[in-house]
């Protein structure tokens, strides 16, 4: 089952808190993303963007714009538990 996204909020330093519907909270470190895929350096560009991440209307992705996005699954995976 893939994971739904209750909440995300943005922090400094490209760090995400995260919420799902099961209760599991983490912070998800942007910067990896950044320092390996080319499209993420927008990001880094421009704090304003990165303060603009949107849940998509199926709560199994966040994005920023039509080329940067994660799905739900890597942020439950990879993302260190409060």
């Amino acid at each position: 089952m893939i994971p739904k996204i209750k909440t995300v909020v943005p922090l400094e330093n490209y760090q995400l808190q995260v919420s799902f519907d099961d209760g599991r909270n983490v912070i998800y470190d942007v910067n990896d993303d950044i320092n390996s895929l080319p499209n993420y350096n927008l990001l880094k560009e421009s704090d304003y963007l990165f303060q603009q991440v949107k849940l998509d209307t199926s709560r199994t992705c966040i994005f920023w714009n039509d080329e940067i996005d994660l799905p739900s699954d890597t942020i439950y995976e990879y993302g260190k538990i409060l």
